[in-house]
This record gives structure tokens, sequence and C-alpha cells, in this order.
């Protein structure tokens, strides 16, 4: 008999993950419009076959929130979903060419339904050759005696930007620019440009190499799973590689850099770093890095574009006390490329924990001691010894409460998630009762999750601080938090938006797994936090808060629904048993309008602001000068820390430089913390008539 995980509120991108941490629970304990599917056929062990597709793609519909049939629209997106698959970084083929696939994998679905994947496989086989011209493209070019790198190239990173090349001569140029690219990151890493020339060839051949070896349950893998990131960008097909991936992220024992990495447009991208991992707590990488080659302690750097992401990740994977070596490309305010060296290790899991800190601010005489909650996570695990978020935080509260603390500033502004039943935990201790999440399923059946105890942790007045990287479960909190007025909600203009579950239901021996949505997240108001997220009652400017950095901007995003309000009328305005009061909109607004006359005269909110203008300047395109002029960043012992401002990531997504960090009590605290700070301090003496218990 299979059995199933329950929901776990996942990062807002489908990743292969290296490190992340999060525990599997019975699967008595996910709601029950949320548990996994029925598997349909997919009864035979062995590798998949062709005949396995449209039985495993029937079961994506027969389970998924949206859609249930195939459709004209599911069809043209499996078709385009596929192409990105075959050309991610849209060099291979031409416009025109990139229209016939399209076309042909359309025809492709009834010719499944006769077990016949003979258009699958010469799509493939097309794909071999384009490799074939681009190998000898790149060699004949690079051979050239004459051959030196263009510094004056430019390189639209975004394929989607740059679009098809429409003539073989718009496609020869774009060759030469990836040359040009790949060729200079060599040489930073101190190469000759013989040696350049000769790994580029290389490097080519094993692209190639790599096309012609794909098997055919490979082939048929990818098609599954382009049409399950065609339903929306959280559903996939795990192969039996991916699976164990999967089961190695839920498991906490991997030894390796703590970071989770993704593949998009033929680069490795990375999505997440882990509280307390080897990632972490050097400060070495930040938000959409692209790792350009790995070495280990010794040897070459082997680059990486283009290369399979398994195989990325089998180079960076290792063991504790190991080092591995990263090229880095980052565009942020700059271009930089640069190399870090990091020791592989164990998450050390004190630093994913939550904290507790007090501050002391002063409104009008009186001292005010404030007490600072960072929450990375909603963490747990069934080990009868493993830390749990709730048992944390509820710890930390009554220290908040012995402390006789004024106000309670909670900072998920790195939280992507966690663990389901612990965000609804959490967020009761601020509440007496009530919802505090609906789970909905594609039938519209809504099981409200409540309060689970009339128990109120800490009264005092509550503030909220969130940022683009507050997903998943913390955008449960966040969202309960306002729909009842129990506190402000402050950071950037909205959370991730992250409002659907994913479920993963294994196949049998040799097939992998499916994931797939099967439900979608609401607020005690009804509103769905998917795409739109959690707006901010009081806007703070921050580094997250980039035009293409949220749920919304993922492909094929599942547009957001509404219900009923659910959330128990008791549980909001005044509640004189609980001993709070709501936050009113005139406090709201009152309190909003000093924040703004603080951070429109704060020299380090200017900072911010620069910064963004900066970035917004340089997006999208990579300047081989830059990268030529700019030599790596390797301090003298190898230990790179990349940026001179470090970072630090949460346990679902990656955090921007200005985000909080954990790496220690006496450092700076961010701009945004510093305000979300002054205003609990508004709200306390806005609240200062009422007696706290």
């Amino acid at each position: 008999m299979l059995r199933f995980p329950p929901i776990r509120l996942q990062s807002a991108l489908v990743s292969l993950l290296l490190l992340v941490v999060a525990g599997w629970l019975s699967a008595s304990s996910a709601p029950a419009s949320a548990r996994a599917p029925a598997l349909v056929g997919a009864d035979s062990e062995g590798a998949l076959a062709c005949g396995d597709l449209p039985r495993l793609m029937a079961t994506y519909l027969q389970n998924h929130v949206l859609y249930r049939s195939m459709t004209d629209e599911l069809r043209e997106r499996t078709a385009e979903s596929h192409l990105r698959m075959l050309d991610s970084s849209r060099s291979l083929f031409l416009e025109k060419e990139a229209v016939e696939l399209r076309q042909k994998t359309e025809a492709l679905f009834p010719a499944l339904s006769r077990d016949d994947c003979g258009i699958l496989e010469t799509m493939h086989r097309t794909s071999i050759e384009r490799y074939r011209e681009m190998e000898e493209f790149v060699r004949q070019f690079v051979s050239d005696d004459d051959y030196a790198i263009d510094e004056t190239a430019e390189l639209v990173l975004d394929p989607d930007k740059r679009g098809f090349p429409k003539t073989k001569a718009e496609r020869e140029a774009l060759y030469e620019k990836l040359i040009h690219f790949q060729m200079s990151n060599y040489i930073s890493n101190e190469e000759t440009l013989a040696d350049a020339k000769e790994k580029l060839i290389h490097r080519y051949e094993l692209i190639t190499k790599r096309a012609e070896e794909m098997s055919p349950d490979e082939v048929y893998a990818r098609f599954l799973g382009a049409f399950a990131g065609a339903l929306d960008p959280h559903s996939a097909y795990l192969s039996p590689d991916n699976l164990e991936d999967f089961r190695i992220h839920m498991g906490l024992s991997l030894e390796g850099i703590g970071a989770v990495l993704s593949s998009r447009d033929g680069y490795t991208i990375v999505e997440e770093v882990v509280p307390g991992g080897a990632a972490d707590l050097s400060g070495a990488l930040q938000p959409k890095d692209k790792l350009l080659s790995v070495g280990q302690e010794t040897g070459e750097m082997v680059d990486v574009i283009d290369m399979d992401l398994r195989d990325v990740v089998r180079m960076i994977r290792g063991k504790k006390g190991t080092a591995v070596r990263l090229g880095v490309l980052r565009q942020g305010t700059e271009t930089e490329r640069f190399t870090v060296r990091l020791l592989r290790d164990k998450i050390n899991l004190e630093e994913q924990a939550a904290k507790l800190e007090f501050k002391t601010l002063e409104r009008d005489g009186r001292k005010l001691r404030l007490a600072v909650i960072d929450l990375p996570s909603f963490y747990g695990d069934k080990e009868p010894d493993a830390r749990q978020a709730t048992e944390d935080v509820a710890r930390l509260l009554d220290l908040v409460k012995r402390e006789k603390a004024d106000g309670l500033l909670l900072d998920l502004s790195r939280n992507g998630g966690g663990l389901l039943e612990y965000a609804v935990r959490v967020t009761g201790f601020f509440l007496k009762r009530g919802g505090v999440v609906a789970v909905g399923d594609s039938g519209k059946q809504n099981q409200v999750l409540e309060d689970p105890d009339g128990s109120i942790l800490f009264a005092g007045p509550l503030v909220v601080l969130t940022s683009r990287v507050t997903a998943s479960a913390a955008e449960i909190l966040a969202g309960a938090v306002q729909d009842y007025r129990r506190g402000i909600v402050v950071g950037d203009d909205h959370t991730f938006g992250k409002g659907s579950v994913q479920t993963v239901a294994p196949l049998p021996a040799g097939l992998g797994a499916l994931k797939l949505t099967t439900a979608m997240f609401f607020r005690p108001g009804g509103e769905s936090t998917q795409q739109s997220g959690v707006n901010a009652d009081i806007l703070l400017p921050s580094l997250t808060q980039v035009p293409d950095f949220g749920e919304v901007y993922q492909p094929y995003s599942l547009p957001p629904r509404s219900i009923d309000r659910f959330g128990a009328d008791g549980a909001a305005g005044v509640d004189v048993s609980g001993g709070y009061a709501s936050v009113d909109a005139a406090t709201v607004e009152q309190l909003r309008r000093r924040s703004e006359a603080r951070t429109a005269a704060s020299e380090r909110f200017a900072e911010v602001r620069k910064e963004i203008d900066k970035q917004r300047r340089n997006r999208g395109v990579v300047k081989v000068a830059d990268l030529i002029e700019k030599p790596s960043k390797n301090d003298a012992d190898g230990l790179s820390t990349g940026d001179p401002a470090p970072l630090t990531g949460d346990a679902a997504i990656l955090v921007p430089a200005d985000a909080p960090k954990l790496r220690g009590e006496k450092e700076e605290p961010t701009p945004q913390l510093e305000e979300a700070l002054e205003i609990l301090a508004d709200l306390v003496a806005a609240n200062s008539q009422l007696a706290l218990n």
C-alpha cells in the first residue's frame, strides 16, 4: 500500500532541491481535500514507457485543482513548455522551426492514445542535429587563429526577451555572443586563451553527447514534465533520480552546502539558501545568482552552463568537511563574476530556530521595551528530540510576557513557508478563536482549519514584518493577522503570493512520482493569497520589491479565487477577554504618515532607493567587458564572501541583500527592521490606554 506525505507549503519555484529543512508526517495529518490522489494505471515496474504517458496525464487531470480535462489551451501550453525544455536558451531553433515544433507537439496528443511517441522521438532527433551544428560552429569559430574575445559584446540573458532567431545569420550572431561570454568566464578563471578554447569545444561536445545518450524514458519524462509544468508552476513529474533528491530534501540528512538550485534557460540558478548551512554562514550567495562552473578542492573548474541539473547537483554534493568551488555570475547594481569556496557541512539547526531579542525605543518620554522574534520558517519533525517551531515560539512568547514587553515585532521577512499545521498553531498564539485558513480543492469543497485552542499567548500590540520573500505558510499567518485586524503588516508592497497546495504521489518502482497542485489556500476574509499575496498596511522600500519577483510572474501561475468569509466574528474587534484591541483604519493611516516621514528623511532608505534604481538600469544584459575588467573576488585563503554586504536565506526562498540576518546578534539591523520597530513603538503609544496583561 502506498503512503503519501501530507501538505507541506513549499517554496514558490519548482526546484531540484539540494537541501532544505522539512519532515514527513503521517498521511492522516493532511486535510482530506489535499490528500494524495489515487493513481490511474501505472502499475508496472520498470522505466517510463510511451504507454504510461496518457495514463499519468489523466491522473494529473483527475486530481488537479483547476484543470480537469484536456483543453486547447492546455495543449498549447504543453507545446510551449516542451519547446522550452528542448531549447531553453532559444538558441537551437529558428523562429519558424519553433512554430513547427509547437504544432507537432499539439498533434502528439491523439498519437499518444495509440501508444505512438514517434513525434516525440523525431523532435528529439532534430534537437540532436542542432546540437551537432552548434558544436561545429563553436569549434570553427574559436579555432580561428585570429579569434579574440569581443569585449564590446552584450548578451541579453533572458531568452524570452531575445526570442528565437529569425534567420541562420541571427542564430550565428547569438552563438558568437554566447561564445564571447563563455570564453570570458574561462579567462577570468586565469585560463590561457588556448586552454579556454579547448575547454569550450569540449563543453559543447559533452552537450551533444548528453543529447545523443538520452534514453527513450528520459525523452518521455521530459514531455511529461512539460505537461505538468503547463498546469501550473508547482506541478512536476519527478523522475526516479529527482524523487531521490526530493526525499533527501525531506530527510534532513544530506551533507552539502545548504542551497536549493533550479535550472532555467540553460543556467543553474540559486533559488534558496538554508539557514545554518555553509552557503548561509559564509554569506556568499544571493538571490538569482547563476552558477557558471563547479570545481572540487583541487582540479579544474567545470563549466555547467546548459548542463543537466542532476549532474550539477551531484558535483556540488559531497561529504562533510570537503570543499567545493562555485563560479558565480551576479547581476545586481553591477555585473560581477567571482568564485566562492564552501566547506560542505550539515545544517546547524540552531541557526534555523526562532530567535528572540529585545530593543528599547522611546515615545513621549516613556522607554518602551519591544520584543523581536525572528521566525525563518515553520520547521518541525516527527522525531522526539527534533526542534519544533510551535514549541520554540511558545517558549519565546512566554519569555516576552515575563519580561513585560510593551509590544512584539514578528519578523517573517525571510520566511518562505513550512508545515501547515504549525503555521495554524502559531497564528493561534495571537488569536483567541476563529478560522485561520481554508483549504479548497477543485470541487470547491473548503476545509477550514481553526485556531486549535481558545488561549492567547501574546495579547499586546503586534507588527508583522514581511517581504516579497515571505511565502506560503508565512502568508497564512500574515493574512490572518491582517484580516482579524490583530496587528499591522509592514514591509514590501506584497508577499510572494503562493497560495496553492502540492501533493507528491509516488509511482511504482522505476517510475518516480507525480507532484501536483491539488488545492488552494484562503485567508479568513475569503481572499486567496495566490498571486496577490498579503499587501502591506505600511510600505517600506526594499531590494526585494522588484517587478519580476513573485508568484504572479511564474509561468502559468494559477489565477486567484475567493470564497465567503469564514473568520469567527469574536476573534476580530475588541476582545476584552483576550486582552487585545483590533487595529482600526484610522490608526493604520496615522502610523503610515509617521513612517513615510521617517523613511523620506532616512539616509539608509535613501541608499536602498538608489540601489533599486541601479538594479533597474542593469537588468537583463551582461556585458563581456564587465566580466573581464573586474577580477574574481577571492580572499587570500580562498574563502570568498562574494559581495561585501552578506546575506542569508530562509527555508523556502533566497533572501535579498537587505534582509535581516541570522548570523549573529551583533550584526546591524536592516533599515526595514529598524523602521518596523518604530512603527511598533507608534502602535504601542496609540494603544497606551489599553491595559496589557
